[in-house]
């Protein structure tokens, strides 16, 4: 059975002392160690979209977030009531999205076996080739921008025995995660609404919203299956923000793409939930920008949400991505939803 992605869960109090490592562009070099980080004061996160696995939705009250990058309700909002309905469309919302900023890789608990980067395919170069291809500017009608390269690589890490708050051999929770995220940025390269932090975990590592272990990315355990990747935001009192993406293994049943994909499954999986939730983080950062809210079966879904297509099987179910050129390289990718054409593109002439 497919698995929805989907983003949400609160955040409480907790410290945590890691030790990073710098990773650069997919190819090891001198690490650079960040000893003690200090304890994470309170965080809070916004309550994004959640699917449920029988692909019901559901949106809790959120808080708008003041940003300097909000799009322009006037310039962006839904076509006219008076003209056509167009019912996949996106609406604007008031919250803020991101026009420029840099990704930065994270690897947890990588091992000899499963290298940094390579052990998901490149999600590093895919993430460059991404930020200079032509698919990335669908999102310029949310964000109001339309400069190339506004999406580069910055500095990516790993961080070596990071264990569960549930214990080894458990399953990570989402504050897990996002404390992970807050104290790479906190350490190294900052908060705010420049940095998208991605969390890469290796195979056979599950996480779970939260400590109920009920909603979970568990490919292991059919009962609690409920989600491939998800984006999300985390705050403190003193307002420093940190947005991250949460990538569980993706070559596994019921979130790779189907066979024959330019790179393989196990890149091209990687690589199409990456850019879904790269995409969501961009256009929705905190829950409160762009999403469709028409009660018309599309309720809370985003921009990577209502693209997700599927592959049908004797024996199992697959994304079913479109093959898009990215800076002259051949990925197999889902679309993305389109305002301006009413429909799933993977660029702005489509």
């Amino acid at each position: 059975m497919n698995r929805p992605m989907m983003k949400w869960a609160p955040l409480s109090c907790v410290a945590v002392a890691l030790s990073v490592f710098s990773l650069h562009a997919g190819s090891q070099q001198t690490p650079r160690a960040f000893q003690d980080i200090a304890p994470v004061p309170d965080l809070h996160t916004n309550t994004p979209i959640a699917m449920s696995t029988n692909h019901s939705k559901g949106r809790e009250s959120l808080s708008t977030t003041a940003s300097p990058f909000t799009a322009s309700a006037t310039a962006n909002a839904a076509a006219t009531h008076s003209g056509p309905r167009y019912p996949g469309d996106l609406q604007y919302n008031g919250g803020p999205t991101i026009p420029f900023a840099s990704h930065h890789s994270i690897f947890v608990n990588p091992s000899a076996q499963c290298p940094p980067n390579t052990c998901w395919g490149d999600p590093v170069g895919f993430l460059s080739n991404l930020g200079r291809s032509e698919f990335i500017h669908v999102a310029d009608q949310y964000t109001g921008e339309d400069a190339s390269n506004r999406y580069a690589g910055g500095a990516n890490y790993f961080i070596p025995g990071y264990t569960p708050s549930a214990g080894a051999g458990k399953p990570f929770t989402n504050l897990d995660l996002a404390i992970a995220a807050y104290s790479l940025a906190s350490a190294t390269s900052g908060f705010g609404f420049n940095h998208i932090y991605h969390l890469f975990l290796v195979p056979g590592q599950d996480v779970c919203f939260d400590s109920t272990l009920r909603t979970c990315y568990s490919p292991d355990n059919g009962n609690t299956f409920a989600f491939c990747a998800y984006h999300g935001s985390a705050s403190d009192s003193a307002g420093n923000l940190v947005l991250y993406t949460v990538e569980p293994y993706q070559d596994v049943s019921g979130c790779s793409v189907r066979p024959g994909t330019p790179n393989g499954q196990l890149t091209d999986s990687t690589n199409n939930v990456l850019s879904h939730e790269t995409f969501e983080t961009i256009t929705d950062p905190r829950g409160n920008a762009w999403w469709n809210v028409l009660d018309n079966g599309l309720f809370g879904e985003e921009i990577g949400d209502e693209c997700a297509f599927l592959a049908f099987t004797a024996t199992d179910v697959f994304f079913d991505p479109s093959i898009v050129r990215l800076n002259h390289k051949l990925y197999a990718t889902q679309p993305e939803y389109n305002n301006e054409r009413h429909a799933c593109t993977t660029s702005t002439g489509d």
